[in-house]
C-alpha cells in the first residue's frame, strides 16, 4: 500500500486501490507485535498472585499459549473462508447479520481500541521519562504530552505509508524479541550455574496459598489476556500477499513463538527471583535487569519503551482497517472508506483512531476503562467462534482452504464459557457496564444505518461533509481492487447514490 499507484489492465489507467504488500514476514512481525506488549517486562505477578506457586503459573502460560492456538486456528479457517479486512467484525457481519456486526464495530471503535492505544501510549512515555526522573512518577502532563506527541507521529507515518507503517513494525518486533531473548539467555546461564531452586519440582509446585477454582480462572485470565492480539492479522486480510497461504502460516508461526518466549522469560525470572520478590515488584523485568546485568540494567526500561512503540504502532495500522472495512459495509461515515490517491492509505480511518484515543488520554480514567475492555474483547472472540459453528451449518458447501476439527472451537468455547460465567458472577458490575457500552449502538444502529429514508438536509449535510473531508484529506474510493469488488450492496448503492447527487 506504500507509495506509488498501481495501473490498470485496460489502458494502463491509474487506479487507487489497496495494494498487497504484507508478506510472511510482516504478517508475523504484526501478530508478536501486537501479542508481546509491555506486559511480559512489567506484571507477570498477576497470574502468580492467583495460582499460589511458580510451577502453576508457568502451567497457566502454556495453556493460555493453547487456547490461544486454538482460537487462532478458528480464525485461520474464518480468515480464508472470508477473505475481507475487518476480522471479528467482517465475520459477524457476514453470519449473524448487520446489527450484531454493528455493535462489535461500535464498542471497538468507541471504547476498545482506543483505551488499549491509550494504555500502552501511557506505559511507553512513563518508560522513556523514567531516566529523567529517576526517584518519583513523571508529571503527569510530560507523561499525557509525549503520549500524544508519539501517537500523532505513528499516525502520520501510517498516513504516509503501509511499507513504512510495517518496516517499523518488523524492526520494533524484532528489537522487542531481542530484549526477550537476552532475558531468556541470562536465565538458562543463571540455570547452568545451579541457580534454579525455585524451579525444582518439590519448591515449584510448594504452594504457599491453596487456590481456589475462582483464583485458577482469574489467573487464567490474567494469561490469556497477556495473548490477547493473536487475531489481528485479520484486521489486514486484503493486504496481504496470497493471504489464503500466508495467514495460516503466520498464525502457526507466531502463536507457539510467542507461547515459547512468555514460557521460557518466566522461567528466567525466576532463576534471578524468589516468588515473594517478583510478586513485590512493579516492574519484573526493570528488577531483573538490576539484579543480573548490572551496567547494562538501563536495557530492561529501553526495551519496554521500544516494545510499547511497536505495540501502537500495530494497534494503529489494524484498528484503522477495522474503521475502512465497517465505513465499506455501510456502518460508518462513508468518508472512512476512502483511501489517499497517492499514497493508498485510510487516512480518514487513522485520523479517528488517533482522535479517539487523544480524547480517551484528555477526559477518560484510562486505567478503569480498560477493565472494560477486557471483557468486551473477550465476548468478542467467543461470539466469532460461535460464528465458525454457525458458519458451519448456515453454508456447509462453502468453499474453506482450510478446516480445523469440530473439537478445536468446542474446546476454545468451554473454556471462554467457563471464564466468562466466572466474570459475570465474581465482577458483576465491571461486566454489566460493559454489556451497557456494547448495547448503546442499538440506537445508534437503527437511527444511522437501518435508517435510509432521512430527511434530504441531513443527506445534504452528510455530503457536504463527506465532501469536505475528501478534499482535506484528498482521498477517495478504492477503484478496481478488492475493496470495491467486496463492498456490502447497500454500501454501494448509497455511495452511487451520493455520487449521482454530488454531479447534480
Amino acid at each position: 500500500m506504500a507509495g506509488g499507484e498501481q495501473r490498470g489492465a485496460a489502458g494502463g489507467a491509474e487506479r487507487v486501490a489497496l495494494k498487497k504488500e504484507i508478506g510472511l514476514v510482516s504478517a508475523c512481525a504484526i501478530i508478536i507485535g501486537n501479542i508481546i506488549g509491555s506486559g511480559i517486562f512489567i506484571s507477570p505477578k498477576g497470574v502468580l498472585e492467583h495460582t499460589g506457586s511458580v510451577g502453576l503459573a508457568l502451567v497457566i502460560w502454556v495453556l493460555g499459549g493453547g487456547v490461544a492456538a486454538l482460537g487462532s486456528l478458528c480464525y485461520a479457517e474464518l480468515g480464508v473462508t472470508i477473505p475481507k479486512s475487518g476480522g471479528d467484525y467482517s465475520y459477524v457481519t457476514e453470519i449473524f447479520g448487520g446489527l450484531a456486526g454493528f455493535l462489535l464495530l461500535w464498542s471497538a471503535v468507541l471504547i476498545m481500541y482506543p483505551t488499549s492505544l491509550a494504555v500502552i501510549a501511557l506505559t511507553f512515555s512513563n518508560y522513556v521519562l523514567q531516566p529523567v526522573f529517576p526517584n518519583c512518577i513523571p508529571p503527569y502532563n510530560a507523561s499525557r504530552i509525549l503520549s500524544m506527541v508519539c501517537l500523532l507521529l505513528l499516525t502520520w507515518v501510517n498516513s504516509s505509508s503501509v511499507r513504512w507503517a510495517t518496516r517499523i513494525q518488523d524492526i520494533f518486533t524484532a528489537g522487542k524479541l531481542l530484549a526477550l531473548a537476552l532475558i531468556i539467555i541470562v536465565g538458562f546461564i543463571q540455570i547452568f550455574k545451579g541457580n534454579y531452586k525455585e524451579l525444582t519440582p518439590s519448591n515449584a509446585f510448594n504452594f504457599w496459598m491453596t487456590p481456589s477454582v475462582g483464583h485458577l480462572a482469574l489467573a487464567f485470565l490474567q494469561g490469556s489476556f497477556a495473548f490477547s492480539g493473536w487475531n489481528f492479522l485479520n484486521y489486514v486480510t486484503e493486504e496481504l500477499v496470497d493471504p489464503r497461504r500466508n495467514l495460516p502460516r503466520a498464525i502457526f508461526i507466531s502463536i507457539p513463538l510467542v507461547t515459547f518466549v512468555y514460557t521460557f522469560t518466566n522461567i528466567a525470572y525466576f532463576t534471578a527471583m524468589s516468588p515473594q520478590e517478583l510478586l513485590s515488584s512493579n516492574a519484573v523485568a526493570v528488577t531483573f535487569g538490576e539484579k543480573l546485568l548490572g551496567y547494562f540494567s538501563w536495557v530492561m526500561p529501553v526495551s519496554v519503551a521500544l516494545s510499547t512503540f511497536g505495540g501502537i504502532n500495530g494497534y494503529l495500522f489494524t484498528s484503522s482497517r477495522l474503521c475502512f472495512s465497517g465505513a465499506r459495509e455501510g456502518h460508518l461515515p462513508s468518508l472512512l472508506a476512502m483511501i489517499h490517491v497517492k499514497h493508498c492509505t485510510p487516512i480518514p480511518a487513522l485520523l479517528v483512531c488517533c482522535l479517539a484515543t487523544l480524547i480517551i488520554m484528555l477526559v477518560g480514567d484510562t486505567y478503569t476503562l480498560i477493565n472494560y475492555v477486557s471483557f468486551i474483547n473477550y465476548l468478542c472472540y467467543g461470539v466469532t467462534i460461535i460464528g465458525l459453528i454457525v458458519l458451519r451449518w448456515k453454508k456447509p458447501k462453502i468453499f474453506r482452504p482450510i478446516k480445523v476439527n469440530l473439537l478445536v472451537p468446542i474446546t476454545y468455547l468451554a473454556f471462554w464459557a467457563f471464564l466468562l460465567i466466572f466474570s459475570l458472577y465474581s465482577e458483576p458490575v465491571v461486566c454489566g457496564v460493559g454489556l451497557i457500552i456494547i448495547l448503546t449502538g442499538v440506537p445508534v444502529f437503527f437511527l444511522g444505518v437501518y435508517w435510509r429514508n432521512k430527511p434530504k438536509c441531513v443527506n445534504r449535510l452528510i455530503e457536504s461533509m463527506t465532501c469536505w473531508g475528501q478534499k482535506l484529506c484528498f482521498v477517495v474510493y478504492p477503484q478496481g481492487g478488492v475493496a470495491e469488488e467486496e463492498e456490502a450492496p447497500s454500501a454501494r448503492s448509497r455511495r452511487l447514490a451520493s455520487e449521482m447527487a454530488a454531479r447534480k
